[in-house]
């Protein structure tokens, strides 16, 4: 009698997750961060270049619209420290989120074809622009200690700086639980995917990457702004780096919270919409 290996059947539990899968493709998953990363800028004159052009570009336009014409506050930071920031924090989080959320529609190619876990797939998509936001935070760390280094303008770094990497596993948390939730809705409704690029806009400017937190002086509207749960993340990394922020510890644990429940959400709702979205897609 013929002794099998590896046995597929079909998940009809709401909640039948297989995390021990998911384990056991890593390789896979490592090579779609392999892909992803090689393909972004393949045949580009610049390539790799641009994950530091980009948020340099970004940080110009912002000190001659916001800072220059706008006049927008930065508590007394430079304006490079201070854009450069919020920029490297929010385009992690927007890129991974942009990416994950057409999971289903990217890859319905391949996912018709083989069988593998598909959440290897997005989260694929959050570990390959780790890369890219790991090369854009040395950027910030160079200009950073040439500020430290070479001028007197006071930048007060703190042991909350030390939080970082809890900090981008929250960003990372937000990004997947609010990318496979479009996904899974995007397999019907195309609309969302224009949508969300517009909401994510948007978004930003009711996250203070640009501004400071402080700035609002309106109680509602800060409480309000309070109550998005990027906003903890980035204003605890501009306060340890920078020593300029609103570091009230509610702030972070409900961004956690809020991350937590968002990601179990939207893998109930991810696993039961791979089972048929290719009837959909």
């Amino acid at each position: 009698m013929e002794q099998w290996t590896t046995e597929i059947r079909p998940k009809t539990r709401l909640l039948d997750v297989d995390f021990g899968e998911i384990w056991r493709y890593r390789d896979l998953c490592f090579l779609f961060v392999k892909r992803n990363v090689i393909t972004q800028y393949k045949q580009t004159i610049l390539g790799p270049l641009w994950y530091l052009v980009q948020p340099l570009l970004t940080t110009a336009m912002y000190m001659i619209v916001f800072g220059g014409i706008a006049k927008i506050s930065t508590d007394g930071l430079p304006q490079p420290l201070f854009y450069l920031s919020g920029i490297c924090l929010w385009q992690y989080f927007a890129d991974c989120l942009g990416k994950t959320s057409n999971t289903f529609v990217d890859n319905a190619g391949i996912f018709g074809k083989v069988y593998f876990p598909r959440l290897v797939v997005p989260l694929a998509n959050v570990l390959s622009n780790l890369v890219r936001f790991s090369i854009q935070l040395g950027l910030f760390f160079v200009v950073y200690l040439g500020y430290v280094l070479f001028t007197d303008i006071p930048v007060r770094p703190n042991w909350y700086g030390l939080l970082l990497p809890v900090l981008v596993v929250l960003l990372a948390g937000l990004a997947l639980g609010f990318g496979i939730l479009f996904s899974s809705m995007t397999t019907k409704y195309r609309d969302l995917q224009m949508l969300l690029s517009f909401f994510v806009s948007l978004w930003m400017y009711a996250t203070p990457v640009i501004y400071p937190l402080s700035t609002i002086t309106n109680a509602k509207i800060r409480l309000l702004m309070q109550f998005n749960p990027v906003t903890g993340i980035v204003e605890f990394f501009k306060y340890g780096m920078l020593g300029v922020g609103c570091h009230e510890w509610w702030m972070l644990a409900y961004s956690a919270a809020f991350m937590v429940l968002l990601l179990a959400f939207g893998i109930i709702v991810f696993n039961k919409v791979q089972r048929s979205f290719m009837d959909t897609v």
